[in-house]
């Protein structure tokens, strides 16, 4: 019996994912407009499963990601995320979950989150991690 080796796949990997900064910039626009009702119209399709793998995009990732955009519009991407985690299939995150790293970006920025902003994100959602992340 042969002792078997694994390669991870590279084709999920953090530098292979394309994020594409018009469609954050839907998902902006649809917190902005409290429209959670038109959540699934944003994909067609298959992209909702393809557009799932935003869910595992790491720490410096979204960290990168962030620079592009201002605190109001990353406030809007982690209402998009914590809604999407609870209404989409396929999008949960636990601990690694975008809404984790973005309100780390905000904080770094010296505009932490507001009270307002935490409070929301506990009522819509059940991840326990959201949004501080694992105590480790």
């Amino acid at each position: 019996m042969g002792i078997g080796s694994w390669t991870p796949d590279t084709a999920s990997s953090d530098n292979t994912i394309s994020v594409d900064r018009a469609r954050l910039q839907q998902f902006i626009d649809l917190s902005r407009r409290d429209a959670w009702d038109q959540l699934q119209q944003l994909f067609p399709g298959d992209s909702l499963q393809q557009q799932s793998r935003l869910m595992r995009l790491g720490k410096q990732r979204w960290f990168a990601i962030a620079d592009d955009f201002d605190s109001d519009a990353i406030v809007h991407l982690v209402r998009f995320f914590t809604v999407a985690e609870m209404q989409l299939p396929g999008w949960e995150a636990g601990a690694e979950s975008p809404v984790v790293w973005l309100v780390k970006v905000l904080r770094r920025r010296k505009n932490p989150p507001a009270r307002e902003l935490l409070v929301w994100i506990k009522a819509n959602s059940t991840n326990k991690f959201l949004p501080n992340g694992a105590l480790v």
